[in-house]
C-alpha cells in the first residue's frame, strides 16, 4: 500500500469527512462514493488521494495512537505523580470523544480490518501504549501507592472503564468530558464501597 501523503490539507479533509461518515453511518455502509461526495470531489480524484477505506482507517488509526502515546510517554519523561498519569490519560481518551468521535470509534471497532504488516505495526503500536499503562501501575503498586494484586487486569480494567465511553457519550450533555475522567478516575483509585466491612465475606460467593 503506496505511502500516505504526509502533511497534506486534502488528506486532512479526507480522513475528517470519512471519520465522520464511519460514526454516522457506519464504515461497511459508507463508499467511497460517499466520502468523495462529503469532500466535494469525484471519486477518481479520490483515488488519487487514498487507494481505499482500509488506508483511511490506517491513516487514523496511527494519528490516534501515536497522539495518545506521545502525550503518554512526556508526562512518564516529565516525572508527573502516577495517580496524575492516569487521570490525564482517561481525559485524553475521553476528550477525543468531542473533538474525534468519528476517529475513536474506527480506532475501537475497526483496527482489526488493518491487513498484513500494516495490522502487526498497528498492534504492536497499541500494545506499546497498552504496557506503558500497566508500567505505571506496577510502578505505583511497587512503591506503595496504589493497591494491586494483578497488574495486567487492573489495566483491563481502567482502559475498560474509558473505551466504551463512545457507545454513549453525546458531546452537548450535562456533563464534560473532564467531569467524566475526573468521576471515572475517583472511582478506579479509592472504589465505591465506603468501607472494608462493605464488601466482607461477598466475593468469596462468587467462589475461586
Amino acid at each position: 500500500m503506496k505511502a500516505a501523503p504526509q502533511g497534506t490539507a486534502r488528506r486532512a479533509e479526507i480522513v475528517s469527512a470519512a471519520a465522520r461518515l464511519f460514526d454516522e453511518r457506519g464504515y461497511h455502509t459508507t463508499s467511497m462514493d460517499d466520502i468523495a461526495a462529503a469532500v466535494g470531489i469525484k471519486k477518481p480524484t479520490l483515488y488519487h488521494h487514498v487507494q481505499s477505506k482500509t488506508q483511511i482507517v490506517i491513516w487514523i488509526h496511527d494519528e490516534l495512537v501515536h497522539d495518545l502515546t506521545d502525550r503518554l510517554e512526556q508526562r512518564v519523561a516529565d516525572k508527573l505523580p502516577r495517580a496524575e498519569i492516569l487521570l490525564r490519560i482517561m481525559d485524553d481518551i475521553l476528550g477525543l470523544l468531542e473533538t474525534r468521535p468519528g476517529h475513536l470509534r474506527v480506532y475501537f471497532e475497526h483496527h482489526r480490518e488493518i491487513p498484513g504488516e500494516e495490522g502487526r505495526v498497528a498492534r504492536e503500536m497499541r500494545d506499546r501504549y497498552t504496557e506503558t499503562v500497566r508500567g505505571i501501575i506496577e510502578e505505583g503498586a511497587a512503591a506503595g501507592e496504589f493497591r494491586v494484586e494483578n497488574p495486567g487486569l487492573t489495566t483491563f480494567a481502567f482502559f475498560g472503564m474509558c473505551n466504551w465511553a463512545y457507545q454513549w457519550y453525546r458531546p452537548g450533555g450535562p456533563l464534560t468530558h473532564q467531569a467524566i475522567a475526573r468521576y471515572f478516575w475517583q472511582i478506579f483509585m479509592t472504589g465505591i464501597a465506603t468501607g472494608p466491612e462493605v464488601l466482607e465475606g461477598h466475593a468469596a460467593s462468587l467462589g475461586a
